[in-house]
């Protein structure tokens, strides 16, 4: 079952006194803090001390379709954090999987008996990971929101804005919890089966990055190169790996994938292929090579999700000294 909620009241409910620390202030944490301050949310960005120092004297500056505008906003880093530790009630991770072990290590001050941490990254090695630091304090989320970071400022380049977060074992999610996160901006949906609901996201995210890795190009590109079975293949490869654990994607995911891997004339390129074509740091091992190690576990064969691991990882190698 799923329960969505549109926007609250500004400031009323058992939520509104709710302590939040977010951890990152990129293009998720960004807009999403920026939403919940602006809602009259206690809320505290936990930065490194490089974007810590920028915000403190300029701003929280953020940009949506239909906003533009600068917020000076409570911001802590983590030697400070650990000078003076201070609990949370709610601790949000919105940072790239390559931030997360020293998040982890980072937020233990800010983390009391009662407090409840939702990681919003792709994949599903995060859960894990803080399950076994803070036991019985972690619950699902994700996020679908189109942003990046243009010189300094949180940009949301459309209106799609969702949240989505459950218990990881079905129970109903704490009242204050979702209380807190009800707030204008951005659809807030409450689900009994998050667990299912990362899987999804996690296949089509990695779909996604094998389709635009493997051909380097952009979707409208590769269907004029005749790659659309391939797609299809590749779709049907990563989506068995999700029924064998036991999480099978939904018609509807498995139509709405397909729809935006096999457009014509689409410009769509995933985040993972725009990284490595930049560049910079990627999340290939915490989507990709996550996604192999699961499939091997399970025994179900992923050659082109393989193949695509080799091709990345070795370009990764041509770039060591």
């Amino acid at each position: 079952m799923t329960q969505a909620a549109d926007s609250a009241v500004e400031g009323t409910g058992a939520g509104a006194d709710l302590s939040i620390l977010i951890a990152g202030a990129g293009a998720t944490g960004g807009a999403f803090g920026t939403y919940l301050q602006e809602a009259g949310r206690d809320v505290t960005f936990l930065l490194r001390q490089s974007r810590a120092a920028t915000v403190r004297a300029e701003g929280l500056r953020f940009t949506a379709p239909d906003a533009d505008r600068t917020n000076q906003v409570d911001v802590i880093t983590a030697e400070e954090l650990e000078s003076a530790p201070r609990t949370f009630d709610l601790v949000i991770i919105a940072v790239k999987a390559g931030g997360l072990d020293s998040v982890i290590d980072d937020i233990a001050p800010a983390v009391g008996e009662q407090t409840l941490i939702i990681p919003f990254l792709n994949g599903m090695a995060q859960i894990e990971k803080l399950q076994n630091r803070y036991p019985g304090q972690v619950l699902g989320g994700f996020v679908k929101i189109v942003g990046t970071i243009r010189d300094g400022a949180v940009v949301q380049l459309t209106n799609l804005a969702v949240m989505t977060i459950g218990d990881l074992h079905g129970a109903q999610v704490p009242t204050r919890i979702s209380e807190a996160l009800d707030v204008p901006g951005f659809k807030l949906q409450t689900v009994d089966g998050i667990i299912d609901g990362l899987w999804e996201k996690w296949t089509f995210i990695a779909a996604a990055g094998v389709v635009t890795c493997l051909f380097r190009a952009p979707v409208g590109a590769i269907m004029e190169a005749g790659g659309r079975s391939h797609v299809r293949t590749i779709v049907d490869e990563l989506e068995a790996v999700a029924a064998t654990a036991g999480h099978p994607v939904s018609e509807a995911s498995h139509a709405m994938t397909l729809k935006m891997l096999t457009e014509d004339g689409s410009a769509f390129t995933s985040s993972l292929y725009r990284d490595v074509s930049a560049g910079l740091p990627s999340e290939t091992e915490h989507i990709l090579g996550d996604l192999a190690l699961k499939a091997a576990e399970l025994g179900v064969a992923t050659p082109l999700l393989d193949l695509t691991l080799v091709q990345l990882r070795a370009g990764e190698a041509q770039k060591r000294p």
